[in-house]
């Protein structure tokens, strides 16, 4: 079950790394990125919501006492996390933000020792640092002194990679009392009634009618949403919370991927050494455990 586990979290952190390709449609149509969070989670929202009012109506029911689990998953993690990675990006450059993103699974990791137990190996500590070499490399980052990089954008990144840190934390709480797809649809729900006051989508709601919004919502609420958030929600439910957040980082590896098949960009050896640092964490993580030979 541990396997699959990983191989569910892995195609969900794959799926996030296509975001980039239906976010720049909804640029394109004139869409800010905050109006594209609230477009992401309501689409995910009514769309799963439908699903499940179909195919499994029970999902859908929750006890209002445990709401504070939804608003953890989807407050204070999917909204905080974009507001702050966002306005990371725009105080600084998108690199320097995705770094910073990724320093979530040094929080899940130290905050899953806490609140579940979870061993912090040396193996998982090794994972961890070639995680963030690696995207620090994927991402432009380094080599260091290239850009100047302000105390709020530090603030602002931080508190990106630990509100996406908590989704796990909270994923984990809720899984107890829920099956995935109620907390998945929960936390697309809680996210989007908090965001579409604060992105005022409302007064752009014209610029939806154009051709790049309806693929660009579609792709980045089904495909970039519903499913990835399965997956790992799934995934959490069998893997330890601190792994979970490591075996993610394959999402930068994606992108760059895309961006070196789809967009062109310039494949530099930073970038190739950063995808195998990221790769070989991953790899580093699924090494089958030694098995004890039994004693006579």
């Amino acid at each position: 079950m541990e396997q699959t586990a990983y191989r569910n979290i892995i195609l969900a952190a794959s799926l996030w790394g296509c975001i980039g390709v239906f976010l720049k449609l909804l640029t394109a149509a004139g869409l800010s990125s905050m109006e594209g969070v609230a477009v992401r989670g309501t689409v995910a929202a009514v769309v799963y919501g439908l699903f499940l009012a179909r195919t499994a109506p029970s999902a859908l029911r929750i006890q209002p006492r445990h709401w504070y689990y939804f608003f953890g998953t989807g407050v204070c993690s999917l909204l905080f996390f974009n507001w702050c990675y966002f306005n990371a990006i725009s105080s600084s450059s998108m690199s320097v933000a995705a770094v910073l993103l990724y320093t979530s699974p040094i929080f899940v990791t130290f905050l899953s020792a806490f609140l579940f137990r979870e061993a912090v190996t040396p193996i998982k500590l090794a994972a961890l640092a070639l995680t963030f070499a690696g995207c620090a490399l994927v991402t432009g980052l380094f080599p260091l002194g290239q850009q100047h990089v302000s105390f709020v954008t530090i603030l602002f990144g931080l508190g990106s990679g630990f509100g996406y840190a908590l989704y796990s934390i909270f994923g984990k709480f809720a899984l107890r009392k829920y099956p995935s797809s109620t907390v998945t649809f929960y936390t697309f729900l809680f996210s989007a009634v908090f965001a579409l006051p604060l992105s005022g989508l409302h007064r752009d709601l014209a610029l939806l009618t154009d051709w790049r919004a309806i693929v660009g919502a579609l792709g980045i609420g089904v495909l970039c949403c519903i499913l990835p958030y399965l997956l790992y929600t799934e995934g959490l439910r069998y893997a330890e919370a601190g792994k979970a957040a490591i075996l993610a980082t394959i999402e930068p590896f994606v992108a760059a991927l895309l961006g070196i098949c789809v967009f062109r960009e310039a494949i530099t050896l930073y970038k190739l050494l950063g995808m195998a640092a990221i790769f070989f964490a991953i790899l580093l993580l699924n090494r089958p455990a030694k098995k004890k030979t039994p004693t006579a």
